[in-house]
């Protein structure tokens, strides 16, 4: 009798420990809403990175994603669109070879990709999954493993994503990604430096690297704590400036 009291208590609380668990859309849907939600959706924002100006746009599933370069014949105005890609110098549309159409478009989408974070892990060609939970520094984190469709998923739909969403405050603390171009490479980010422009949050990254390129993303948040990481660069944005339409938020 005692033996079957204990298996249902048992039972109950497996039962109850799993109802309460989230599934990593839930979690992606509770950060993104906390960075920003809606306001995203229908926002113009401007900041400065190493040097180069970008600007996005974005209203009812239209978007924008503009870099500002200055080149040996004037500005170069790059932008990506729900159309493709367009180049503008010095206010002179010219056409882009098509060797370059994909290395220009990557190099925008990228910077907009993670200036913009958590917004475009809703993307439709995102695949989120919830790995685990590591406590990193006393804190206590969600682990979302991330990856894409080919179709929809960019060139670079074979890199692997890794975010650290912490499990009080619903922000990404730390991201990670394994990337094939140029050889390949490993990243570890931590994010510092918090702050919330007309409603959308935004942060810089302290960015580090291992050389194994054999390394699971996921045993990245332990060899950050060991310190076995290797500082590599600072991903900061400057002069963010955000403009949201007050109509649809």
């Amino acid at each position: 009798m005692k033996r079957y009291s204990f298996l249902v208590v048992l039972f109950y609380s497996s039962f109850t420990f799993l109802s309460a668990q989230f599934s990593a859309q839930e979690i992606v849907d509770k950060t993104i809403e906390n960075a920003g939600g809606s306001r995203y959706d229908n926002a113009i924002i401007h900041f400065t990175f190493r040097g180069k100006q970008y600007r996005s746009k974005r209203s009812d599933g239209l978007y924008e994603l503009e870099r500002f370069i200055n080149g040996p014949d004037g500005i170069v105005h790059d932008v990506v669109n729900n159309s493709g890609l367009e180049r503008v110098i010095e206010n002179c549309p010219v056409k882009v070879v098509d060797s370059l159409i994909t290395k220009i478009s990557d190099g925008v989408n990228s910077v907009h990709y993670f200036a913009g974070l958590p917004y475009g892990l809703n993307a439709p060609a995102v695949h989120k999954k919830l790995i685990g939970e590591y406590t990193i520094q006393g804190n206590e984190y969600y682990k979302i493993k991330v990856t894409f469709d080919q179709k929809g998923g960019g060139t670079d739909f074979e890199d692997e994503f890794m975010y650290w969403i912490h499990k009080e405050n619903y922000t990404i603390d730390f991201l990670a990604y394994k990337y094939a171009v140029n050889k390949g490479g490993i990243r570890f980010r931590e994010a510092y430096n918090s702050r919330i422009i007309n409603g959308i949050r935004f942060v810089d990254y302290n960015n580090y690297k291992t050389d194994d390129l054999t390394t699971p993303l996921s045993d990245l948040d332990r060899l950050f704590e060991k310190k076995k990481l290797k500082l590599l660069s600072k991903i900061e944005l400057k002069d963010i400036y955000v403009y949201v339409d007050r109509d649809c938020c």
